[in-house]
C-alpha cells in the first residue's frame, strides 16, 4: 500500500517524509534519530511513519498467482 498522504489521526503532512525515512533507516540509521532530524514529534505521525508495511508486492504477487489459476481452468 502507499504511505498515505497525512496522519489519519492530526492530518499533519507525512507522505513526503516516507522516502528519506526509508533511505535513511535502511542505510542503518536509528528510526528515533531519524524521525527527530526530520522533525516528527508527534507520537501520531511518528506511528503512521513506524508501522506502514509495505504490501502492494504482495498483492501483485498474489493477483498474478490467481490470474494463471484462472487461465489454467478456462482451457
Amino acid at each position: 500500500m502507499i504511505i498515505p498522504v497525512r496522519c489519519f489521526t492530526c492530518g499533519s503532512l507525512i507522505g513526503d517524509k516516507w522516502e528519506e525515512f526509508m533511505r535513511r533507516v535502511s542505510q542503518g540509521e536509528d528510526p528515533k534519530k531519524v524521525l527527530d532530524d526530520m522533525g516528527i514529534k508527534r507520537y501520531c505521525c511518528r506511528r503512521m511513519l513506524l508501522s506502514h508495511v509495505e504490501i502492494i508486492d504482495e498483492i501483485l504477487r498474489l493477483e498474478e498467482a490467481r490470474r494463471k489459476v484462472s487461465e489454467k481452468y478456462r482451457r
